[in-house]
């Protein structure tokens, strides 16, 4: 409910003093006037009146007493939902946060509505009213009075605006996740451009609408995908399966959040001793930043002074570092090398078969870990007093650490397969871990059925530990049956053939030859996969279109596909977790035509009413599970099917329903409630994606904190929590201050770092003839420029001038063409001493070394001298 909407309400100020404990103490009271008992006992909200009545159940004195004595407002002692009979609509008192907590300036306060209400207890006690916002309980819901006129909806055209049926198809399709964009609109935030996250949001909105119109018309989105990715540029007919994967990728990284991993102890240590050196080391660096007025001289004293403390620095402890980028997910195996393949950034490009993208492991990995913003003690500009004791140098680690992220659309599509080869010589098995988005599967014909349905191959394939035991059901009778008719009407090809085509186990030999670690030479070998992890939403791409160097070929067997009951569990992994194998046939794009022309189609089952409908650019037509079967498939969403999650979203309805009275009302993340609502496997409750480290709400989000939680009963909190686990449990919402602490010193070191670059920089653009030049990666730079002006979290790692040097005859000079930038001896020595990192590369020879040279060979010819 937004502000406007609940502030409109003129009778808010007539509200009395009142608790919690107060109102629980009246639910198990009676009707002053009938003496019935609860529940659903109203209590009159005006100051200094005590009535408690019943309601429309009973003889609804209540309202007879509103009508009598004009009081406005009353509150439902079961549900604490507050009416106002003047207004004739629910109103919300406030809810802020708990005692002596303060929002930045320039955060709102958490609060679902600002209310005009003096007359209320300070929202800061333990004790004041606290009431669930708008449809709280509702959201959870699953059977609502508008079931009926819900049946209608999602059945909305997109209009084709120039050979985009490829998008519009695309569009259709993923409607697994049009939940998230309808119930969580207030998660969809992003500061990256184009936005395309907005455009999709609206657009879902619009497909979705009670008011809907016929068709949509989709240029916003349209326009930002062209913005993203050229190759959509223009009217030609594009592949419906790459604009999804675009289309994925660009919403994953608009929408993904960090998740929070563990700190080195050792570090945390290091970053926590010495306060009052860091404090002084701080003072002293804003003391050098804020004197402008100086004469040349003087900068001159400061720049040796600077340079002076740098080379009396202890740079062997920089050089020390300690690798923590280790953070690739395990792999449990019993022999030989253990492998982890992250996912690349590269958008719309495959790896083999499998569509990858930066690694986004599941919501609650890592979530107890603990978060800092604050810069380690001796990233600060060294003491420039020569009387102070120095600060110990920070050892940072090799390389910039690689965060994990998250998203809804990771959630949602994400799995994980696990790549095993074995060397036939020394049996040396690596094992490799790739997160897949969908999956490519090939289209066999009649030698390789044959040969996967032959029993030969059934044993060695179950021998192999792979995909045998997806044809264990089918005897020879029924292979022979298919044999037949496959010499009449072509060769009946499965969804489960294509499967068990991917995960047959392939002959590493000739040409592809295995590169064996142990034996250091071409062997042969024997390669295998499995799914490691599977996805909320399978998605299957089958290879269709084959483009050679001169022309393309579609090749048109048609596929069967089970519209239910797709069994997942003859692929999975030995210590595979998932607990729920099967899967419903969700949606199917469909093309009809050749490879260089064609139309694309999609079939899509409808949410609310499970029914089949035809989307056909603007036009959406109801159609027959027969139909659907008989369709030409090209990509196939398939979703988890439990049966046991929908009696828990029952069960959970019915204790909604019970409208029992509750001491404590608990917070819960919106994401993970509509992931209960949504998903067969909703995990562990998270409510992390609103809770900082510390336990407390980020300052970043208090604003909108009304957007990432829902308040629930306790009779529902102890339900789910039994069911599910998880948490934490909260009751209480504040902003947490060591973050806010954490930020603020970050913007400091923010502040200091490119304030002393400025000055630096500008005192080396006005020197004549520098004596010497330093060079220095624009890629490691642009990194901490990024960091500096707050658009990157984290710091960049040590000074990384590989790519730019190059080593003759010992001597490290500058790569010719590199990607570099020049800065003076001082400003190298101030990023250096924060940051570490080298090699050192100069464009100019240091005079300091040439006198030093012509020192020693003075001191040559005069040792030379003497003795003769």
């Amino acid at each position: 409910m937004s502000a406007a909407s609940s502030n409109d309400c003129p009778h808010l100020d007539c509200v009395g003093e009142i608790t919690k404990e107060e109102l629980i103490r009246k639910s198990h009271g009676q009707c002053q006037d009938c003496k019935v008992g609860g529940p659903n006992l109203w209590a009159c909200l005006e100051n200094g009146c005590s009535y408690v009545g019943c309601g429309e159940s009973h003889a609804d004195h209540s309202t007879v007493h509103s009508q009598e004595t004009r009081h406005n407002l009353t509150v439902n002692l079961t549900t604490l939902r507050v009416w106002c009979y003047a207004c004739s609509k629910e109103v919300f008192l406030e809810r802020k946060l708990g005692p002596h907590t303060q929002l930045p300036s320039t955060a709102k306060p958490i609060s679902p509505v600002q209310t005009p209400s003096p007359d209320l207890k300070a929202p800061g006690s333990p004790t004041s009213l606290r009431v669930p916002p708008a449809g709280a309980c509702d959201d959870l819901d699953m059977e609502t009075e508008e079931e009926d006129e819900l049946r209608t909806r999602g059945l909305t055209g997109l209009k084709n605006i120039g050979n985009t049926c490829y998008m519009n198809a695309a569009l259709q399709c993923p409607n697994c996740s049009f939940s998230f964009f309808l119930d969580c609109g207030g998660l969809v935030k992003t500061d990256k451009k184009p936005a395309l996250c907005k455009s999709y949001q609206k657009l879902i909105t619009d497909l979705w609408h009670k008011n809907r119109n016929s068709y949509v018309v989709p240029t916003n989105l349209f326009q930002g995908i062209k913005a993203v990715n050229p190759m959509f540029r223009g009217y030609s007919q594009q592949d419906s399966q790459e604009f999804l994967r675009c289309l994925m990728d660009q919403l994953h990284e608009e929408l993904k959040e960090p998740i929070p991993e563990p700190e080195d102890p050792n570090q945390a240590v290091a970053m926590d001793d010495s306060p009052d050196e860091d404090s002084h080391n701080i003072n002293e660096a804003e003391m050098l930043i804020s004197e402008q007025n100086q004469n040349n001289r003087d900068w001159q004293k400061e720049k040796n002074l600077i340079n002076n403390l740098y080379r009396a620095g202890s740079h062997g402890d920089l050089d020390k570092d300690v690798d923590t980028t280790n953070e690739l997910m395990p792999i449990i195996s019993s022999q030989g090398a253990i492998k982890a393949q992250g996912r690349n950034s590269g958008k719309c490009k495959a790896v083999t078969s499998i569509t990858i993208r930066p690694q986004s492991p599941s919501g609650n990995e890592g979530v107890t870990s603990r978060l800092s913003s604050s810069p380690p003690k001796s990233s600060m500009w060294p003491s420039l007093s020569s009387t102070h004791k120095k600060v110990p140098s920070f050892t940072p680690s090799k390389s910039k650490r690689q965060r994990k992220y998250r998203s809804i659309i990771s959630e949602v599509f994400d799995g994980t397969i696990v790549s095993s080869v074995q060397c036939l010589t020394c049996d040396r098995v690596s094992v490799t871990l790739e997160n897949f988005q969908d999956i490519s599967l090939p289209i066999p014909g009649k030698e390789d059925l044959a040969k996967l349905h032959s029993s030969s191959h059934q044993t060695a394939l179950v021998k192999a530990g792979s995909c045998g035991e997806a044809y264990a059901p089918q005897g020879w009778i029924a292979f022979v049956m298919e044999y037949i008719k496959s010499w009449f009407w072509g060769p009946v090809v499965t969804l489960q053939d294509c499967l068990a085509a991917f995960f047959a186990r392939d002959e590493l030999k000739g040409d592809n030859m295995y590169s064996c670690e142990k034996c250091k030479k071409l062997r042969n070998g024997v390669k295998f996969c499995k799914v490691q992890s599977l996805p909320e939403i399978l998605c299957i791409h089958l290879k269709r279109f084959r483009h050679e160097l001169m022309f393309s070929n579609k090749i048109s067997t048609h596929v069967s596909f089970p519209l239910e009951g797709l069994e997942m569990q003859p692929f999975l992994a030995k210590d595979c977790s998932a607990q729920t194998t099967t899967y419903d046939l969700l949606s199917v794009i469909c093309h009809h035509g050749t490879a260089s022309s064609g139309h694309y189609i999609a079939y899509c089952r409808n949410e609310l009413n499970q029914q089949w409908y035809e989307f056909d650019d603007q036009s959406v037509t109801e159609v027959s599970e027969s139909c659907v079967q008989n369709a030409e498939a090209y990509v196939l969403f398939y979703k988890k099917s439990n049966d046991e999650t929908q009696k828990e979203r029952r069960k959970v309805s019915s204790l909604l329903n019970m409208m029992e009275p509750s001491l404590l009302q608990f917070y819960i993340s919106r994401q993970w409630l509509n992931k209960f609502k949504t998903f067969a496997e909703p995990g562990p409750i998270s409510n992390h994606d609103f809770l900082c480290a510390h336990g407390g709400v980020p300052p970043n989000k208090a604003s909108f904190i009304d957007d990432l939680v829902m308040m629930l009963p306790q009779n529902v909190w102890d339900h789910l929590y039994s069911r599910y686990g998880g948490g934490p449990a909260v009751n209480h919402l504040y902003v947490c201050h060591t973050c806010q602490n954490e930020i603020e010193k970050l913007e400091k070191r923010h502040k200091n770092e490119l304030d002393m670059f400025v000055r630096l920089n500008k005192a080396f653009q006005e020197e004549e003839s520098p004596v010497v030049i330093y060079c220095i990666s624009m890629q490691w730079f642009r990194e901490w420029e990024g960091f500096v002006k707050g658009k990157d979290i984290d710091p960049p790692g040590p000074i990384d001038n590989s790519k730019i040097a190059v080593n003759k005859n010992g001597h490290i000079t500058l790569k010719p063409g590199a990607d570099s930038g020049q800065i003076s001896e001082e400003t190298w020595n101030f990023l250096h001493s924060i940051y570490g990192g080298g090699p050192v590369v100069t464009v100019r020879p240091s005079v300091s070394h040439q006198e030093a040279e012509t020192s020693q060979a003075e001191e040559k010819i005069e040792v030379e001298t003497r003795s003769v």
